[in-house]
């Protein structure tokens, strides 16, 4: 796009699910609105309603993502259960990401809503940086606070069975993971 040109409402979400199928990484909200020449605001409006129509599309801490079958079906996934201290965070993702994982999400189990989930989406130090900048900008509290004992999962995605197995070791020796 270019200029000043406003697409309408339906070719503007079939633009952005064009571009967000073509790219594979995640585009934020505002990147978006800045090449379709509307709010960061529309454009959350537009991901909503592609939702709705059940496109593939997820939120993650770097922005919007199509789940493409690169990052899907082709991969292998595990739920590693987890508990340490926040200030770990960053060692514990640093860890999983070393060995080649992408960690796609974290979930809990909160005593008054039930199973809670964020998606995350790091798959290298530098994304687990920016992921860990944000939050601190933000203020906010990590997801593994607001459940009891501090007890979490880790989806992880990983293209073989060896990575995981030594991801778990490495989680194991830190003692971050529980068995």
């Amino acid at each position: 796009m270019s200029g000043n040109d406003r697409l309408p409402a339906e070719e503007r979400r079939k633009w952005i699910l064009d571009k967000l199928k073509s790219l594979g990484v995640p585009m934020t909200g505002k990147e978006l609105g800045e090449l379709t020449n509307v709010s960061r605001q529309v454009i959350v409006g537009d991901i909503t309603l592609l939702k709705a129509k059940e496109e593939p599309i997820i939120a993650t801490s770097q922005g919007y993502l199509y789940l493409s079958e690169q990052n899907g079906p082709n991969k292998i996934e595990k739920t590693f259960v987890c508990k340490h201290a926040s200030e770990k965070t960053e060692d514990e993702l640093n860890i999983m990401v070393d060995h080649g994982l992408t960690v796609k999400d974290v979930r809990i189990e909160h005593p008054v809503y039930g199973d809670l989930s964020a998606s995350i989406m790091v798959s290298n130090r530098q994304e687990v940086k920016d992921f860990i900048r944000r939050i601190d900008i933000a203020n906010a509290v990590y997801l593994s606070k607001l459940a009891e004992g501090g007890i979490h999962m880790h989806t992880v995605l990983s293209d073989n069975e060896k990575q995981i197995a030594d991801a778990e070791q490495a989680l194991k020796n830190a003692g971050i993971l529980l068995e």
